[in-house]
Formats: C-alpha cells, sequence, structure tokens
C-alpha cells in the first residue's frame, strides 16, 4: 500500500501543511523538522514525482551535493559546474554534506523534491559504495569519487599516480624518511595513500602514513605530535590542501625551516601556495575540466539514458617549488 503525506503527518502528529514546509525546507523549527524526518523513515514516504512531472515536465535544474565547502578545491569545482549550467541555460542547487551521511541523505531528498534534472555528486564514503539506482530517479554523475565499478558516471583525477609523482620528486632531490598524512574520510584519500605506499615501496623504502580527518585543525594537530618525535619524517606528503595548510603551520610551530628542516609537498594549487615563502610543491587539479567533464556526462546521459557507464580519468600536473628543494630558499615555480 502506498504511503502519502497525509500518513506522514499522521505519524508526526502534524498537519500535512507542517510536512510540506518541514520536506520542502520551509519556515519550520529544527525540532518539528527532525520529528517530521523521522516520520517520514517510519513509514517508508517518498514524494510521488511521476505526478508532479505531470504538472511539470523539467525544472531545468542541476543538483550540486559536494563534500565540504570549505575545501577550495570544492569551492573551485563549484564554479566550474555553475559556468557550465548557466552556459547551457540550467540553475544549481548547491548543498554541502560535511562528509556527514545522514545530512547528505537529507540532501539527495531534497533533490528528489525539487524534480532536478539531474546530479552531480561528490558522495561520501558510505554512499559511494553503496548508492543504488533504487534510491534516485535522476541521473548521477560522482566527482573526485568514483565509487563501485560501472554504477555511475564519473570523473576522477588519478590520485595514485598524483601522489606517486610527489614521491618520485622527493626521492630525486634526495629525501628518504618521507611521511604522508592522509584524509580519513574519502575514497580519494585513500587512493593516494596507496600511490604513496606503492611508490615507497618500489624506491625500497618504508612508508610512514597516518590518517586525519581532512581538516587544516587536525592536520596541525597530529602533524606537530609527529615531528616532536624522535626519528621524525624529513619530507610530508599531505592529501588535500587544507591538510597541507595544517601541516606548514605545524612547521612553523616547531621551528623547523621548510625544505631545511622539512620538506612539504601536497595537492591542490591554491593561490596561497605560492605566496608563502618557500612556495610549495603541489599537484594542481584540472578543476575546471571536472566540473564540464561532469556536466557533459550528465548532459549525454540525459541523451542516452541506457549507454554504458562511463568513467573519465583526469591526470594531476606537479608544480614544483621550493618547499621539496634541498637548499634552495626561493619560491619560483618550475612545472
Amino acid at each position: 500500500m502506498s504511503v502519502g503525506i497525509r500518513d506522514v503527518a499522521r505519524a508526526a502528529g502534524v498537519s500535512t501543511a507542517t510536512v510540506s514546509r518541514a520536506l520542502g525546507r520551509g519556515p519550520v523549527s529544527d525540532a518539528l523538522r527532525e520529528q517530521v524526518e523521522a516520520a517520514v523513515r517510519a513509514t517508508g514516504y517518498r514524494p510521488n514525482l511521476s505526478a508532479r512531472r505531470l504538472r511539470s515536465q523539467s525544472t531545468q535544474t542541476i543538483g550540486l551535493i559536494v563534500a565540504d565547502i570549505r575545501n577550495p578545491f570544492f569551492t573551485a569545482v563549484s564554479r566550474a559546474v555553475e559556468d557550465a549550467a548557466y552556459q547551457a541555460g540550467m540553475r544549481v542547487i548547491l548543498c554541502n554534506t560535511d562528509e556527514d551521511a545522514t545530512r547528505e541523505a537529507m540532501y539527495l531528498r531534497l533533490m528528489q523534491e525539487e524534480r532536478v534534472t539531474g546530479v552531480i555528486f561528490a558522495p561520501t564514503r558510505a554512499s559511494a559504495q553503496g548508492l543504488r539506482a533504487a534510491d534516485i530517479d535522476f541521473p548521477v554523475v560522482f566527482i573526485d569519487r568514483a565509487g563501485p565499478p560501472g554504477a555511475h558516471d564519473s570523473v576522477v583525477l588519478d590520485n595514485a599516480a598524483a601522489a606517486s609523482a610527489l614521491v618520485d620528486h622527493l626521492v630525486e632531490e634526495g629525501f628518504r624518511r618521507i611521511g604522508g598524512l592522509f584524509g580519513s574520510t574519502s575514497s580519494t584519500a585513500q587512493e593516494r595513500r596507496a600511490g604513496y605506499e606503492a611508490a615507497m615501496a618500489r624506491h625500497g623504502l618504508a612508508p610512514a602514513a597516518r590518517a586525519v580527518l581532512p581538516n587544516a585543525a587536525a592536520a596541525e594537530a597530529e602533524a606537530g605530535r609527529w615531528l616532536a618525535e624522535a626519528g621524525r619524517p624529513e619530507a610530508l606528503i599531505l592529501s588535500n590542501g587544507l591538510i597541507l595548510m595544517g601541516a606548514l603551520r605545524a612547521a612553523r610551530a616547531h621551528a623547523l625551516p621548510v625544505p631545511g628542516a622539512l620538506a612539504l609537498a601536497g595537492f591542490d594549487n591554491e593561490p596561497w601556495t605560492d605566496l608563502v615563502d618557500p612556495g610549495l610543491t603541489v599537484i594542481e587539479q584540472p578543476v575546471a575540466e571536472i566540473g564540464a567533464q561532469a556536466m557533459t556526462l550528465l548532459f549525454d546521459r540525459l541523451k542516452a539514458p541506457d549507454q554504458p557507464v562511463r568513467k573519465v580519468v583526469l591526470s594531476g600536473r606537479p608544480v614544483l617549488r621550493g618547499s621539496t628543494r634541498r637548499g634552495a630558499p626561493g619560491s619560483g615555480a618550475r612545472a
């Protein structure tokens, strides 16, 4: 038997109007919204999307769900997606999950209710492995994190190759005790860690990797502890721009000159990485291409829903600066 909005209202002990406001992100209290969402889960209610589409065949709206809008990588990709959507005459609804699976599920429901044309999505680890076609009725393109092979179209970086390139560069510069700080919440970080560990093994070196929450504060704390230990690394690879920032703060707090006492190399060629002295060696991700390719895959899927799933793998560009050059304090870049 189908479940309707009246059933949700009855289970929540509120009016149907209140349910509509709560599910539509209207003006209700947080407590009331949680009460309604609990009733939705208990009843198994799903909006009658087919009836809505009879009234409005297309919203011409793209959903964009990112993992952490504070991460400049996702900010840049969001801009690229919005630019491509604007050129196509479409709007964008942007949602930020903060790597929270519950929050992510809420936003996926919102996309259902808003009848979006499709969604570009940087999933949490849980949904990257378990998002089923039955859970959604719009096309999805994963960005940054691919998920199970053959499940959804995706645009990703060759993360293992990029991390391997950083190891190769540091070894070429004469570093041997090379540690790595990698985020703990995404498949992207896992792939970068795997590339780092494989490259270290290829050079006959012992890997020393640690996992942290992917933010500057957590990275600064963990890097600070590591740099205070005996036998600390002489070089660190950091798996995103925020972790790189935290490690740089830790090095300064311990009065460790870069690269004289500690070399640093990371991901994301953000403007600040070339403003510090010396400039920081990074992998530059093709953020504009990621956004544009994601939109292309989405439009192609809309035109041909039954075509084979596609995965676009892009390459990062090493930008080599003073933070990894032995005895070279300058910040000029060579790429």
